[in-house]
């Protein structure tokens, strides 16, 4: 298991952690991105978006990267935009598949998203392929798409090989763990603007099915923790939030990873404790471990205030070039 010495370095004006995470998001430079919008049944009767970068390729062989983005995110997210410009500029084949209710449809189900959904991540993956089987495939996740992207091709093992390569960037891969520095200071903002859309969501769907959760208990919801105990444990098919936290967590089976995976994850991320990160033990060869000391939370911003966001995506596709 290789492990990587990042040349990441913030620029003069990121001192900090919060700086290098809200700045790149909220405020650097990002280039424009146009997308063809396309909806794809899923085998369940519902239904996700697929945002297909333009240009597109002609020819059927172009490489694709797939992008799994994080909570709440979507193709317009900053990490999103950064590396679906890259990818077209090298004439790549670029998608950010939707996870349900994201992408600003709701979908038809009771259901939405969830960490570790590893059937609607292969799904979404060998649909893609389908379409396009002799081209090379790359998947990129950021946050919570990096979980996503990791535990699913620790479950699937060699069955994965259809994918080239993927990176996984801020991954919780530890979510009980990383629970723990989300409940408290600042980052309880963070945990406070999640809720607040998540929430919504979940109010619309009780409008339509009625009350297929605890509405009360619901209604008194505070925190993440809360939310994942009283609907997207339920919902999803787990016994508590406690009981999906852990089996949903990619840390576990990273050592079943059969396909080259850069794990790239900033000591100073705010939403991961340093003892939540992977070590070399907890790997198998396949997986590359990454772990500057600066970068934030998908941030790794450059260049001059308000800065640049061209570091991250560039880094991913030298991995995927190199495999280093």
């Amino acid at each position: 298991m290789p492990v990587l010495i990042s040349d990441y370095s913030a620029p003069s004006w990121a001192k900090g952690t919060q700086i290098q995470t809200v700045i790149p998001a909220k405020l650097s430079h990002r280039p424009k991105v146009s997308y063809r919008c396309e909806h794809c049944d899923t085998p369940d009767g519902d239904f996700e978006l697929f945002f297909w970068a333009r240009p597109e390729p002609g020819d059927p062989r172009a490489p694709v990267l797939v992008l799994f983005h994080g909570l709440e995110g979507g193709p317009e997210s900053h990490y999103a935009v950064a590396l679906m410009h890259e990818a077209a500029g090298r004439g790549w084949r670029g998608v950010v598949p939707c996870y349900r209710t994201c992408g600003g449809e709701m979908n038809r189900l009771p259901r939405a998203y969830f960490a570790g959904d590893t059937d609607d991540c292969g799904w979404v993956l060998k649909t893609i392929h389908g379409r396009f089987p002799n081209a090379p495939l790359y998947v990129a996740g950021m946050s919570l798409g990096a979980n996503y992207i990791a535990k699913y091709l620790g479950d699937m093992g060699s069955e994965a090989s259809f994918v080239t390569a993927a990176a996984a960037v801020g991954g919780p891969f530890d979510i009980v763990e990383g629970y723990r520095v989300m409940d408290h200071g600042v980052i309880r903002l963070y945990d406070e603007m999640f809720l607040s859309t998540l929430q919504e969501k979940v109010e619309r769907k009780i409008a339509r099915f009625g009350a297929f959760i605890d509405v009360g208990r619901f209604r008194r919801v505070r925190h993440m923790y809360e939310f994942d105990e009283v609907y997207t444990a339920p919902a999803h098919g787990f016994r508590s939030g406690l009981d999906y936290w852990r089996r949903c967590s990619a840390k576990p089976v990273l050592c079943d990873v059969r396909v080259p995976l850069l794990a790239l994850n900033p000591l100073n991320d705010p939403f991961q404790p340093v003892s939540a990160l992977p070590r070399e033990q907890d790997v198998s060869s396949f997986v590359y471990l990454e772990q500057p000391e600066q970068g934030g939370h998908i941030g790794f911003p450059t260049g001059k205030w308000p800065g640049e966001i061209t570091y991250l995506p560039r880094r991913i596709l030298r991995f995927f070039d190199t495999g280093r």
